[in-house]
């Protein structure tokens, strides 16, 4: 391994990442992985994996180094520690991008190998997505967020679809265009003509789709959103000599927007910091704002329930009227070693080196909640990021998904920014608008093409308000899930066995 393959390894993690929010050069995700299959040519599996693994670790160093200001700042951790950490989550991230140079670097000379290499990439997206909990952050489709036509196709693969096409597109041009392929010219043209249709037909069916989207909730019922992003310090959010200026703040704001008859007030997560379901005059204060405005109330707060011996807590998102609590959902996928310590009955110490972290429970059944004539998703926080919660309020008569969260975590970092980017292909997946509620940022209303269209900005008190039109109609993706993602696994998982028995032969 010479140290130009060691370059052109860590420039294709830099290319990565580039690629995403906020920097937003998405056209480069099309290319950044040639130059790390140009530093594959000739090499030992061994060798391959370790470029792979400097690639990944090049990319998620740069992608989500955030996790540093978390964790040290926000979390009180030790700087060594915190790096420490980083590094750690960095290089189990980094095994799948080995893993899959490992594995395209056994059968790149295979007839069809660029569907391959696509195949095993996607099947290893998958597996990240659900191994220990599960870490589906910046998933390679989501650089193409802004790009309306081109995710479309996730309303049927999900945003797994979008991936397998962008590495489908790099290894065709590696392979193709760079003349990485001496042998087998019919099947490169074969792969060529395949992808090329591939595409065409993402596109047209993508337009096809923002059109029919458009027409769709140009017809269904109106619903007129308010979203208040208080925009509260985190220094002090949990402060009990603050609380009563944190309502007073979203009650005013709230109020303020009475003249555009909202239906419904958005606050972000946890934007009532302390327990709401306790009568006191706060709780009864935050009653007055749907009172004032006729509408209905929709925010964060923690919560708690009594079992016997112990207490249970929540991080939970009511719905309420004037006088009452109409619906509440409690958050089902809680953030490891921010909301819960993993293994903590096990591993005791592991407690002392997170002190910040919190002792939540996860919400035991997820579904919409809301009134009779309004269904409501609610996602919470890092719920965003996986596409079955989501698609979990779709399947269950979801008219609208909403989105709490408090993303004051990350500073002024790329990862609000992310964070944002990949709440629009919910929206994409399952055929929903979403209104997306921050408190420093950055809030949103999203179409259900993925459109963008308010939003706010970071670090600022805003008000945004926005008419939207509801539908109900499931998209393939509501109704069957990731059957394209576990097809792909299913697929790879017998080709490595075939390729095992083959060798043994």
């Amino acid at each position: 391994m010479s140290l130009k393959d060691v370059g052109l390894a860590v420039l294709s993690g830099l290319m990565l990442t580039v690629s995403f929010a906020p920097i937003n050069l998405d056209w480069i995700v099309w290319i950044s992985l040639i130059p790390l299959l140009l530093s594959l040519r000739d090499k030992s599996s061994a060798i391959a994996f370790q470029l792979g693994l400097i690639a990944g670790l090049s990319h998620y160093l740069t992608l989500i180094y955030w996790i540093v200001v978390v964790l040290s700042y926000y979390g009180n951790l030790h700087p060594i520690l915190t790096l420490g950490a980083l590094l750690l989550l960095c290089l189990y991230l980094a095994l799948y991008s080995a893993l899959f140079a490992l594995i395209w670097n056994s059968f790149k000379k295979d007839r069809l190998s660029c569907f391959w290499g696509a195949v095993v990439w996607v099947a290893l997206e998958y597996v990240r997505s659900h191994v220990m909990t599960g870490f589906p952050w910046c998933l390679l489709g989501y650089t193409q967020y802004l790009r309306l036509p081109l995710i479309q196709i996730s309303d049927i693969a999900g945003v797994y679809g979008i991936s397998f096409v962008i590495v489908l597109v790099n290894l065709i041009l590696f392979n193709t265009v760079l003349g990485a392929r001496t042998k087998k010219k019919k099947s490169a043209i074969l792969e060529i003509i395949l992808t090329s249709f591939l595409i065409g037909f993402i596109l047209i069916y993508g337009f096809h789709r923002v059109k029919v989207k458009a027409e769709m909730s140009s017809h269904g019922k109106e619903i007129r959103v308010v979203i208040v992003q208080g925009n509260i310090d985190q220094s002090v959010k949990w402060n009990p000599e603050f609380q009563e200026k944190t309502v007073a703040l979203y009650t005013n704001l709230s109020v303020e927007s009475g003249g555009f008859r909202p239906h419904l007030i958005i606050w972000p997560e946890t934007a009532v910091p302390f327990y709401f379901q306790d009568s006191s005059l706060l709780s009864k204060q935050v009653f007055r704002v749907p009172e004032k405005t006729s509408s209905k109330l929709l925010f964060g707060s923690p919560a708690y329930i009594r079992d016997k011996n112990r207490i249970q807590y929540y991080n939970r998102a009511y719905v309420i009227s004037e006088d009452r609590v109409l619906d509440y959902y409690d958050k089902v996928h809680l953030v490891p070693f921010g909301e819960y310590v993993p293994l903590k009955r096990y591993l005791p110490f592991v407690r002392r080196l997170v002190p910040a972290a919190g002792d939540f429970s996860p919400g035991q059944n997820p579904k919409p909640i809301g009134t009779p004539d309004l269904q409501i998703g609610v996602i919470i926080c890092f719920e965003a990021i996986f596409p079955d919660i989501s698609r979990n309020h779709a399947t269950h008569g979801a008219q609208l998904l909403v989105n709490l969260t408090n993303d004051a975590w990350f500073g002024r970092t790329s990862a609000p920014y992310q964070h944002l980017s990949m709440a629009v292909l919910r929206c994409v997946e399952n055929g929903l608008p979403m209104a997306r509620a921050a408190n420093t940022g950055i809030s949103a209303i999203i179409l259900a093409s993925g459109e963008i269209v308010s939003e706010s900005e970071l670090f600022a008190t805003e008000v945004l308000q926005k008419e939207l039109n509801l539908n109900q109609t499931k998209t393939f993706y509501s109704q069957f899930g990731n059957v394209f993602a576990i097809l792909l696994c299913a697929i790879t998982i017998l080709r490595l066995f075939w390729r095992l028995g083959k060798k043994r032969r």
